[in-house]
């Protein structure tokens, strides 16, 4: 439906960027698509930093598609729980 959506073009064609962990400070893979990831080193969760359209544009899910669209929806609500 929308083949070139600006905000969702780090999601369609992800990009990898390196976290440093907060707890053991070794260098951590994270794809701009993955809501975490663990640490390899200590097992540590990683979030990535996302500011998604998922929460307020009306058309997210048919860009995005409905199975990345669940996952990132899903992984969102994960990082927002309290411990």
């Amino acid at each position: 439906m929308f083949g070139s959506c600006p905000g969702t073009s780090h999601l369609r064609t992800p990009t990898l960027t390196i976290k440093k962990c907060p707890r053991c400070g070794e260098d951590v893979e994270i794809f701009s698509s993955d809501v975490k990831v663990k640490c390899g080193k200590c097992g540590l969760t990683v979030f990535n930093d996302m500011n998604l359209c998922i929460h307020w544009c009306a058309y997210a899910k048919e860009c995005v598609g409905p199975e990345l669209y669940e996952q990132l929806a899903k992984g969102d609500k994960e990082q927002t729980k309290s411990p």
